[in-house]
């Protein structure tokens, strides 16, 4: 059009910008603000709508909120967009004091600060919304309220409001939805229902690879790599075509079960036959394949042969190899190349403290903590949840204001004098504090996981399982110490952390040690 010198109106200029976004052209979006600013469009409703909803996809919240605070007439959509921008850049304050200044809120309000809290590993407060939601009575859940709530309940392991969902899902008739019924095989999968998720799966339209990935996905993080893999040569027997989110998941997979072959075979397929081009996530992925592996030297050579520069991820991965197999040499070469790329993330600071308290290096800790301290950077609490009776409770390492927490800690430390008569010895090693010997296995016996799962034991019948969902890794020393409670007990212990699922039982754990 432009070529032919025809003058584009402003619904031309806004219904061009979502096609910016969707082919990640950001210098066209940029030219397209350009066109409507040198011809008066910028301000007419539309066009000020799409531009906002351009840049918090492309994530420049900036010039959203430029867009946004010019604005003389601004419409529900207008929020709904700005607020999305808030949450999409990883601001979830700032998005709900905007939702608070909304006088009135629509379906896709709700929906946005529900999905942007459960996308920024807030799922607790996603979950809260939308309890608010329902309680206002005047607003009716839509397919993006499952979508966005469903997801939450993943991350908390609310399998049994998950349930619910489930329920209402059906009675609504959505349940062959592609996304809702994708979203409900992530649950199951990932409340550790694997059977359930391969059941639900059967039952989604899978014309597409949305499904394909959610269901390759869950068997990856519960270590089932092989399965994944059958799955994924079904899906190609299918003429499904993968793409770049059916990779990660694949190579995360053999990650996981350390099929080293396989994940070369899909790395090198993903492009050859594919011609997929591989992003930092699948760099990172093959880089966390080689680590866990124990081939440190292949993974320190894969990142010098990346095409791109490594971001902090990468290093981030090569780090958590080392601290496993404890190379603090190497382990501090990729510190130093971390903290060039990114030096305000404090994850990176843990798992460099975790390294050196693991080599008994406590200098270096000190030396970390006082660079993270020096940054202004706090280390993200550890939590861990557990649903009885519907109920999720969540657990702080060191909490000490659960209504029951004289109970918990008592049947803790029985737990300790049984486990240590079995042959469990404290790892001191993971205690990243340097004091006496008696406070360091006070600090590891009060760790969130064993929190919720003496709270389990002292709340459920014998013998009945017990799911555990923890946001960070779980530590060494608390995996030895819940295959021994696994042992005395004769309760299968299912956890996930944030890398994987372990199913304990009988005093062995599923990964093999291998995580």
């Amino acid at each position: 059009m432009r070529l032919e010198g025809e003058k584009m109106d402003a619904i031309t200029v806004a219904s061009t910008l979502p096609a910016c976004v969707q082919m990640n052209d950001v210098v066209g979006g940029k030219l397209m603000h350009l066109y409507a600013v040198k011809h008066g469009l910028e301000l007419n409703l539309f066009v000020s709508n799409a531009l906002i909803d351009m840049y918090g996809k492309f994530g420049r919240l900036g010039d959203a909120r430029r867009v946004f605070e010019q604005m003389v007439i601004k419409d529900i959509v207008s929020w709904n967009s700005i607020i999305a921008a808030y949450e999409q850049h990883g601001e979830p304050i700032d998005a709900r004091l905007l939702f608070d200044r909304l006088p009135i809120k629509d379906v896709v309000t709700w929906n946005s600060l529900i999905t942007g809290y459960a996308q920024n590993g807030l799922a607790n407060e996603a979950s809260n919304i939308f309890h608010m939601m329902e309680e206002s009575k005047d607003i009716s859940p839509s397919q993006g309220t499952w979508v966005s709530i469903l997801p939450a309940y993943s991350q908390l392991g609310a399998l049994g409001q998950g349930m619910l969902i489930h329920a209402r899902v059906i009675k609504d008739s959505m349940w062959s939805d592609i996304y809702v019924g994708t979203c409900l095989v992530d649950l199951y999968g990932k409340c550790g229902r694997l059977d359930d998720a391969v059941s639900l799966f059967d039952e989604v339209p899978r014309q597409s690879s949305v499904p394909w990935n959610a269901i390759i996905s869950c068997h990856g993080v519960h270590g089932h790599g092989e399965r994944a893999l059958e799955f994924f040569r079904e899906m190609l027997d299918g003429e499904v075509k993968p793409d770049h989110v059916t990779f990660v998941s694949l190579l995360s997979a053999c990650s996981h079960s350390g099929l080293v072959s396989d994940g070369e075979w899909c790395f090198c397929l993903m492009q050859e036959n594919f011609g997929i081009k591989p992003i930092l996530k699948h760099y990172g992925c093959m880089v966390d394949l080689y680590g866990r592996a124990g081939l440190l030297d292949v993974a320190f050579e894969f990142i010098k042969s990346m095409p791109m520069k490594p971001d902090g991820s990468i290093w981030g991965a090569l780090i958590s190899a080392c601290r496993i197999h404890r190379n603090v040499e190497l382990g501090k070469y990729a510190s130093d190349r971390l903290f060039e790329v990114d030096s305000e993330n404090v994850g990176y600071y843990v798992l460099l403290s975790n390294m050196y308290a693991n080599a008994g290096k406590w200098e270096g800790v000190n030396d970390v903590r006082s660079l993270a301290r020096g940054m202004g950077l706090k280390k993200t609490p550890g939590w861990s949840s557990i649903e009885v009776d519907k109920k999720v409770n969540v657990f702080y390492t060191g909490n000490q204001t659960h209504t029951q927490c004289n109970e918990i800690y008592k049947e803790l430390k029985e737990l300790c004098e049984k486990i240590k008569a079995k042959g469990y010895v404290p790892d001191f090693g993971f205690v990243l504090q340097d004091v006496e010997d008696d406070e360091k296995e006070h600090i590891l016996m009060s760790h969130s996981e064993r929190l919720a799962i003496a709270y389990g034991i002292i709340s459920t019948p014998p013998k009945s399982s017990l799911r555990i969902f923890k946001n960070l890794r779980v530590c060494g020393d608390c995996h030895s110490a819940i295959k021994c409670i696994s042992d005395i007990t004769g309760r299968e212990i299912v956890v996930r952390d944030s890398n994987r699922f372990h199913h304990f039982k009988d005093g062995s754990c599923s990964c093999g040690d291998y995580w």
